[in-house]
This record gives structure tokens, sequence and C-alpha cells, in this order.
């Protein structure tokens, strides 16, 4: 089906993100695998091909169209590659970012965007606890008012750039009796004494990207610090948790979509018994019904896109879209590894890579148990 979301200028960005993909991430994927991180001179490459400043102001570096589907494109094309380049440059440029320019003070927003913006600085955010990580409102980390500074004590962890990070916005507890409403978000810059990073997590896919824990040790900050108002935290992450729900649903389309159609290729020219395995009766049908659910998937989250360029968007539709493409992504990947046999298994085919890179999309952002939560309390259940 033709889609419709997106203009001839967006589709001119289309081919500088994909460049950027094809002659920087690409080439260098077994490299970032080995050192389990993508190197800063690919993030200079993304900077200096204005792909990180889709929310930073002009004054900053940043080229701020006012208008998600640009982010929605770049995101598409990380993903079509792999749901790790996805995942690093989105935890940046599209959830970490704007908590800086919605939140953040003038003087702040001097302070970092512009490295943000050519990647000299990568960011990050914090909020996922040993403890537990859906239930933000739980958190432990804490930040205890003495004189005029704060002193950040906790630990966080499974956190995306971690390792590599130069700003890390960290959710923090401020007023234990005030529960959730007592949560407060600070920037803490590397090499703060007090923070310190633990090792790169050995994860099941998605090799390349840097995930680690994150201590903070009688962290030493001060009201400068502080983004937003204090004690507005959890309100603050709720507010932007659907931009990244629903970036997160376009990034496991692009990736299921990108695998079936090397999937197809494959049906179309693999033998067995004389003829071509898409020609068998239950392939065929397969591949008939995960195309149809991709598209019309597509068509969900195409709408959630559109509605969240024009500031419409629900945090429930993006709980469904997250959710839904979450699934319908593993579904996808799973039966395409199927589909190409014994070499599915075998981590040199990028099937293999994907499935094992796409089960984490049911967990991490909330799990899909959470965003079925949220609609259904919608429905007043």
């Amino acid at each position: 089906m033709l889609r419709t979301l997106y203009s001839a200028d967006h589709e001119d960005f289309r081919q500088t993100a994909r460049a950027f993909v094809e002659r920087t991430l690409l080439p260098g994927y077994e490299d970032f695998v080995a050192a389990r991180e993508i190197p800063r001179s690919a993030w200079h490459a993304a900077g200096k091909a204005d792909l990180l400043g889709l929310e930073i102001p002009e004054n900053f570096g940043g080229t701020a169209p006012e208008d998600y589907r640009f982010n929605a494109v770049l995101q598409e094309e990380l993903g079509a590659a792999s749901m790790a380049f996805h995942s690093c440059f989105q935890m940046h440029f599209d959830v970490a970012v704007p908590y800086l320019t919605i939140y953040g003070t003038p003087e702040q927003q001097a302070r970092w965007l512009s490295g943000a913006a050519t990647g000299d600085l990568v960011m990050t955010i914090a909020m996922t606890e040993p403890s537990g990580g859906s239930d933000l409102a739980a958190l432990r980390t804490s930040a205890v008012r003495r004189d005029d500074s704060w002193v950040l004590n906790g630990s966080k962890t499974f956190i995306t750039n971690g390792y590599t990070a130069d700003l890390v916005i960290v959710a923090a507890r401020t007023s234990p009796e005030k529960k959730a409403k007592g949560i407060t978000l600070f920037a803490v810059e590397s090499g703060t004494p007090g923070f310190e990073r633990g090792r790169k997590l050995d994860k099941v896919g998605q090799p390349e990207a840097n995930t680690s824990e994150l201590f903070f040790n009688d962290v030493v900050l001060t009201d400068e610090h502080v983004i937003g108002e204090v004690d507005r935290g959890f309100i603050q992450m709720m507010e932007q948790l659907p931009q990244e729900r629903i970036g997160a649903a376009v990034g496991n389309l692009a990736q299921a979509r990108s695998i079936l159609n090397e999937t197809l290729d494959y049906a179309r020219t693999r033998e067995a018994f004389g003829q071509t395995i898409g020609s068998f009766q239950h392939n065929k049908f397969l591949l008939a019904e995960l195309v149809t659910k991709i598209d019309v998937t597509q068509a969900y989250v195409d709408a959630c896109v559109d509605a969240h360029a024009r500031a419409e968007l629900t945090a429930v539709d993006a709980a469904k879209a997250k959710y839904w493409t979450a699934d319908i992504q593993n579904e996808i990947v799973d039966a395409c590894v199927q589909l190409f046999g014994g070499y599915g298994y075998m981590k040199e085919y990028r099937v293999a890579r994907a499935w094992l890179d796409a089960r984490v999309t049911r967990i991490w952002g909330g799990t899909n148990e959470i965003m079925k939560e949220i609609i259904g309390r919608d429905l007043g259940l």
C-alpha cells in the first residue's frame, strides 16, 4: 500500500539518513560489535550530516524542523539496518535531548545543546534501577538537599549509551514523602566526582550498543543541574514517554520489514524438492499473513506519527503502538528464522542477529504488560 505520511522533503532527508547508515555504520558493524559500542567518529559523522539536531534549535547548531516525521524517517533507516543503531541514536536525539530543549534553562541549553548537535556530547537518560524498571514511581536513587547543593546517591542499570555518554539525565527521589510527586531530574556530566560506570553489560542481542550500570556515590550537584522543576520529574517523564514509545514502534516495524523483505527474496530463490520454498502453500500463506500484518500495523504507526507531528498523540495510543509493534516484530522475525532453516540460526546471517536483537523490544520502554495496563485503565477497567 502506498504510504502518504511523508512529503518529498522527508524522502530527500531519507536519502541523507540512508547514506549515513550505508557509509558510516554498516561498514563498521563488526568493529562496533567487538568494541561493544558505536565509536565517537560515527557520532561526529551523524552530527556533520545534520542528523542529531532534529530536536535542537538552529541557534545551537540544530535543524529543528518541528516536524516529528523527520525523526521517524531517521529512525526507520536506523532500525532497518540494526536495532542497536536505532536504540543508541534514538536515545540521544529523540529521547534525551528533548528534556533539555523543553525543560532546560537557557543556560543549560547553551552549555550542552551545541555539543549534542555535533556529536561531541552524547546523551542518555537513566531511569531503570536494579530493583525495578517499569515502576518509575518506586525508584530508590535519591538526591538530598545539603546547604546550596544536592547530594545524589544510587544506581541505575540497563542504560543505553551509559558507558560512553557525556551527559546523563538522572531521575532521583527528592521528596520521599510525596512518592511519585517527589522525583526530580538532574543532569550529571561525565567526570563528575562520585559518578562511576560499571561494565558494558553482556546482552543477548544488540552487542554493538553499549549498555551499562551507573553508580552515584555522594555526587554533589547544584541547582544548575536540575532539569525542569524540583519534584516534577515524574510528570516530565510521563510527558515525554509517548515520544520514546512511538519512536520505538517506528524502529520495531522498520527492522521487521527489512528482515521480511530479505526473507521474501530468499523464499523466491531457495529451492527444495525441485521448487522454490516460497511456492509451497504453507510458506506462501505464511508470508501473505506476515506481509498483511506488517502493512496493517504500518498504517496505525503512520497515523500515530502523524498525530505526534501535530502534538495530538495520546499516551494510550503510543502504548498501543509500542506493544503491538514489538509483538508483530518478534512474530515476523521468528517466522523468518524458520523460513531460513538452519541458516537462520547462524549469526553470520542477519536474520539470526535480528532475532536476538528484537527480543528486548517487548521489555524496554515499559514492558508490553505495562502498555496493556495503560490501555486497560483507559477503558475504565
